[in-house]
């Protein structure tokens, strides 16, 4: 982006513009800022109440932070539970965690099947929506792609300022329903565009679940396997909620508190999701994977990876940020249930194929990194595996494009978005508003022709 031809003021322009938007970080510790609010010992600061979802990763007893193996429930049940009814009766399970997170209850197998309906019958695109909104405006990132079309869909309903829960409900399942066919659209169009590669439009099939439609989109000759189906929907129902306090779904409520229409409010979800620190981390699991396998000669050494693994955190390797990403959690310490869950998924489809040594690969990481980040950096914190460090590597098993990775969590996470925007206009009525303490000093204004 080209601000003014002149190199001379440019410089100036960014001088002024660094030298006066920063904070000395010790003004941080002297007032006693919750920075990220988070509290000293890593907990997070109260914000809300949700009766939508519970991330539990750790117990408060007298006082002390005490760690815990990782448990997330939806609506007060056990994840495992749910997964495990889900894979006993063979079903697809992620419409069923989209009815329990916005409904509240688990479906009848008659509520599902409506439910399932619903969902088949609002897929579609609005007319004329490919068209203006996708295939003339190409996006290099899907995320974006998926915040502006959120916003698009706007112009396409009759009443979008509606507050009704009607309306709101109805909005939310359309939205769940027409972002796979966004995101798919919007990569095919992408390829087109920017990569020098045939599009592949196929029409959307009214029977096939949540899962099976993208990958029924995505591939030229719309085949996949069963089990293919399955590990992309156990991918979906593992990243549809993750409770009021993670960045999008806070976004999310945020913007509710101001009244804002539903449509603003998620494409604001979508676009805290795109953060590296947030759901782009997946896709900085992968490039540090890649890195890894091209300077590590014997991937099944212990001792060649963590010789690399003490550089990435002594910031020699890698991107040199100190990360080892996919290890860590602001919840989780013993463990992450939804990463348990995934490896033990990832290893079984990885077994016997050209992806089982980067599967290994990334068991060593897991394994070594907590007593390297230790031992180089003298903390106590626990580390362990999150979700991001096996979805990236089943997204590469299902062929399913790295650029898609993080745009996946959006359609997945876009039913814990509703189901919080409703629990924020239905139970709160103030707008959300921080204090934020002013550093400066008042100053006295100063005439233009006497400014130096």
């Amino acid at each position: 982006m080209k601000l003014h031809t002149d190199e001379r003021i440019r410089k100036e322009l960014v001088a002024a513009f660094l030298a006066n938007n920063s904070i000395d970080p010790a003004n941080y510790g002297k007032y006693d800022v919750k920075r990220g609010l988070r509290n000293a010992d890593g907990t997070g600061v109260l914000a809300g109440l949700t009766n939508i979802c519970n991330v539990h990763g750790y117990i408060m007893d007298e006082g002390e932070k005490q760690n815990i193996p990782g448990e997330l429930y939806f609506r007060g049940y056990n994840l495992n539970d749910i997964v495990r009814g889900v894979e006993s009766s063979e079903r697809f399970g992620y419409e069923e965690v989209a009815y329990l997170l916005m409904l509240g209850k688990l479906p009848t197998a008659r509520e599902l099947a409506s439910f399932n309906r619903v969902l088949s019958d609002n897929r579609e695109l609005p007319d004329g929506f490919f068209e203006d909104m996708i295939l003339k405006a190409p996006s290099k990132n899907i995320m974006n792609k998926l915040a502006r079309s959120i916003l698009a869909l706007y112009s396409y309903e009759e009443n979008p300022e509606s507050k009704t829960p009607e309306e709101e409900f109805y909005t939310a399942i359309s939205i769940i329903a027409k972002l796979p066919v966004i995101m798919t659209d919007a990569y095919q169009v992408k390829r087109r565009a920017y990569d020098g590669k045939s599009m592949y439009m196929h029409q959307v099939r009214p029977e096939e679940s949540t899962a099976e439609t993208v990958l029924s989109l995505l591939r030229k000759d719309r085949v996949f396997t069963y089990e293919e189906a399955k590990l992309l929907d156990l991918i979906l129902m593992l990243h549809a909620e993750h409770g009021g306090g993670n960045n999008s779904t806070f976004a999310c409520r945020v913007l509710t508190s101001s009244g804002t229409d539903p449509f603003s409010a998620y494409a604001a979800a979508v676009g805290s999701l795109k953060g590296p620190k947030h759901g782009g981390a997946n896709l900085k699991v992968l490039e540090q994977l890649d890195y890894m396998k091209a300077n590590v000669e014997d991937w099944s050494n212990d001792d060649e990876v963590a010789a690399l693994l003490r550089r990435i955190v002594r910031k020699e390797a890698s991107d040199r940020s100190g990360l080892v990403y996919g290890m860590g959690h602001a919840v989780y310490t013993i463990s992450d249930p939804r990463a348990v869950i995934l490896k033990r998924k990832a290893m079984e489809m990885a077994k016997g194929t050209e992806y089982e040594a980067q599967f290994k690969l990334l068991d060593a990481v897991e394994r070594l990194t907590p007593g390297i980040f230790a031992e180089i950096t003298g903390s106590d914190k626990a580390l362990c595996a999150n979700v991001d460090m096996y979805s990236g590597l089943c997204y590469r098993m299902l062929g399913i494009p790295e650029e898609l990775s993080t745009a996946l969590f959006a359609v997945s996470r876009m039913a814990g978005w509703c189901a919080h925007r409703f629990e924020e206009k239905i139970t709160c009525s103030r707008i959300m508003r921080p204090a934020y303490k002013a550093l400066h000093k008042a100053k006295k204004y100063v005439d233009i022709n006497d400014r130096k």
